[in-house]
């Protein structure tokens, strides 16, 4: 049976774009208050213009994830506002071109490190309060297929981050279970977001229209966000049918 999160409160991160953007739409159009943070605020409010356009509720937080200032004080104002949260999505993440062990400088390390892991526990350990005050909460990482299979192709940086973030996911089952909070961690293969353009190599348009969508990520963070509150899906791995990485002879 569905479960219904009419007049829940969702935080989706990285809602300006992609996986994202596509999660929190899907999520309002089921009756969800969205709220709505990443690093550019005019990408943040033309997600929040679909949403409204649709009937629905969003409210534009920006944040720099990999802060854990502006983290809270986010959170502060979800709390102020609505004095709850039911559903966090982290989905913001990045990659940077020079990605390889030959190439990735410092500050490549700490980009990808910053907002693809740190970001996604500072929001985690952010919620987990107002999940325990109700006994109740459902949080979702967006992790990737490189947090299954290190892969050269994503590079050690994302791998290493993508890997903790199932580690992080499957901790908080152990340590919150009891107070029936659940996470789901997410790990697609590829999917045609912007990260895409991040690629040493170049990928054309043909491949792109054979990944994953957004829009078949947000069905999937749909599916999860709708199972009955006793039920914990702990971690889901999907790819493409047409999966670059199992074909023979496919450079990536």
């Amino acid at each position: 049976m569905r479960r219904s999160i009419e007049g829940e409160v969702a935080w989706v991160t990285g809602a300006g774009s992609g996986i994202g953007a596509a999660a929190a739409v899907a999520l309002a159009g089921c009756g969800a208050r969205l709220v709505l943070s990443g690093r550019r605020a005019e990408a943040l409010e033309q997600t929040a213009a679909t949403i409204r356009e649709a009937g629905g509720e969003a409210l534009v937080a920006p944040a720099d994830m990999s802060r854990s200032d502006e983290v809270e004080r986010v959170a502060g104002t979800i709390r102020e506002r609505f004095g709850r949260c039911d559903i966090l999505v982290n989905s913001a993440g990045l990659n940077v071109p020079k990605r390889s062990w030959q190439e990735i400088e410092v500050a490549g390390i700490d980009a990808v490190i910053g907002a693809d892991l740190n970001g996604s526990f500072y929001t985690s350990r952010a919620v987990l309060p107002m999940m325990r005050e109700r006994r109740a909460g459902l949080i979702i990482q967006i992790s990737s297929w490189a947090g299954r299979y290190v892969s050269r192709l994503t590079g050690p940086a994302y791998s290493a981050a993508k890997h903790a973030l199932v580690a992080l996911s499957e901790s908080i089952n152990q340590e919150e279970c009891g107070n029936g909070i659940r996470s789901c961690c997410i790990c697609p293969g590829e999917v045609a977001t912007p990260i895409i353009d991040k690629r040493p190599v170049p990928v054309t348009a043909e491949d792109r229209a054979r990944m994953l969508q957004a829009e078949d990520i947000a069905e999937t963070i749909l599916f999860v966000a709708r199972m009955p509150a006793s039920v914990c899906v702990n971690e889901i791995l999907i790819s493409p049918t047409w999966n670059r990485g199992y074909l023979e002879g496919v450079k990536l």
